[in-house]
Order: structure tokens, then sequence, then C-alpha cells
């Protein structure tokens, strides 16, 4: 694999837990291999294996084994039933913002001995706003930010978007309301965060779409499937190809990133580890 390869980097994080955001990962990513396109997940949930429950997959090795070079990416990944590449995660991976020049040179290596060449590369961070997660935020093309319509989901989405805002990341930030009542509900709840996020920071973030609240999702967790593969007729299932097809417009931006070199540079720029203190 080349890293050149014009891979479009995608974070899906959340201000708190509990908000679904692993849902929408895993449901977004397998929604986009049913597109055909051809995607790789990084279960950046700091060892919690919550991508895997989700995809129903198994694996004696995770990316911490990657980190310590006994094992190569390629002998990591996990092709799941759903047909999404998955990097599981491990407590290995907050240390990932803050490797060596050395180590940082090892991973980047991983990353361009991959067999498969990747159209999409999706992180689900840990939720919260610690370094680790700002900084892989900071280092995607583009951001999803999950909440709820609750008090605290609301407020710390809104810290997850001031602290990127420190860091001078203001673009291609995008909300997306879950477990909503339906267009409007979400269409308000993203208005009026988006109204804060001007009046005190003084950018506009962008609306990337809805999902209702679904029966049906705590089903497919039972199943261990994504909802777009065991109940593809499911509201939820409709709303997670729509913000598939939402995600794959998304500029890719290859003309000045170089798609995963890109992700690595800016994971490592001087800039981004002096002011998080790294």
């Amino acid at each position: 694999m080349s890293l050149k390869k014009p891979t479009k980097v995608i974070g899906i994080s959340s201000g708190k837990g509990g908000v679904g955001k692993t849902t929408v990962s895993v449901n977004i990513a397998a929604a986009l291999v049913k597109q055909g396109l051809d995607v790789l997940l990084l279960d950046g949930d700091l060892g919690l294996a919550n991508v895997q429950l989700a995809l129903g997959a198994a694996s004696e090795y995770n990316f911490s084994h990657v980190l310590s070079g006994d094992k190569t990416l390629d002998e990591v990944v996990v092709k799941t039933s759903s047909g999404v590449d998955l990097v599981p995660g491990a407590s290995g991976l907050k240390d990932l913002a803050s490797l060596s020049e050395k180590e940082t040179g090892s991973v980047i290596q991983a990353f361009s001995s991959l067999t498969k060449q990747y159209d999409i590369f999706i992180i689900d961070t840990a939720a919260g706003i610690s370094t680790s997660v700002v900084s892989l935020l900071g280092a995607c093309h583009h951001r999803i930010i999950v909440l709820k319509d609750d008090p605290s989901s609301i407020a710390d989405a809104y810290a997850t978007i001031k602290v990127l805002f420190l860091e001078g990341i203001t673009q291609d930030i995008y909300l997306l309301p879950n477990e909503v009542t339906g267009m409007e509900h979400g269409s308000q709840l993203f208005r009026n965060l988006n109204k804060v996020i001007v009046k005190f920071l003084g950018f506009e973030a962008s609306y990337a779409g809805f999902v209702k609240q679904d029966d049906a999702i705590p089903l497919a967790w039972k199943k261990a499937l994504p909802i777009v593969s065991c109940l593809p007729n499911s509201q939820s299932a409709r709303e997670f190809r729509n913000l598939a097809n939402f995600v794959s417009n998304l500029s890719s931006k290859m003309d000045d990133t170089g798609g995963l070199q890109f992700f690595f540079d800016q994971l490592h720029s001087p800039h981004r580890s002096a002011s998080l203190g790294g």
C-alpha cells in the first residue's frame, strides 16, 4: 500500500460515552462497504473492544502488537463478516500521539506495508477530550461529533469542539445528533449547539445528519452485527446509509494531504505536539 493512496481519514468521536458513537462508526463503515468501498476501521477506544463486539469479531492480536513490532499490520487486521477490515484497539493506542520519531516511522511503515489499499480510514476514538483523542481528531481530514439531546452530552460535545478550536481546528467539524425523535428534532439540536459555537468560538460547525431512536439497534448488538447488515430495512439502517453517502461525498482534499501520510504528519507535527504538551 502506498501512503500516497488517496485515503479519506474520518474521525468519529463524542464528548462522553454512551451516546452511540461506536454504533455510528461501525454502521457507517459497513454501509460504505456496501457501496463497494474498501474501509479500514481503527478501534481507538483504548482496549474496551466495543467495535469488535459490534462486528462480531474476535482477534488474538491488536494494535499494541504492531507498536511493539511483534506483528505486522496485515497480521493484526481482522476481516469481519460485514466486509469491514478492523484494526483492534489496545491500551497502547493511547500513546500513539506521543511516539518517538523512530516509533512514528515504524507505524507509518506498518500502514505503508499493508497489502490492501483503502478508500476510507475511520477512527472510532475514545470518548472524552483526552490529549490522544484531540490529537487523533486533529490529524483527520474530517471529524464527526456524535451527541444526544441531554445536557451533559451537549456540554461535552461543545467542550470537545472548544478544545479543537483552541488547537486552531475550525474546519471539517460535523455534528451528528443521535437517538432523536425525527428530522426536526435532529435539526433543532444541531442549530442550538451551533448557535453556542458561533457565539463563543466564532465559527460554524456543519450538520452531518441524524439518527432516530430505534429499538432495532439493541437487537443488532445482540446479533453482533451492524444494523445495516442484519436489519437493512430498519429506519436506522436507512439513516446510516444516508450518513455513508454523506461521508463518501466529503472532499478528500488529496491535492494537499496525501492520504494516510497526511494523517501521520499531522499527528506528529511539532506545533500540535507542543500545544498538547507532547
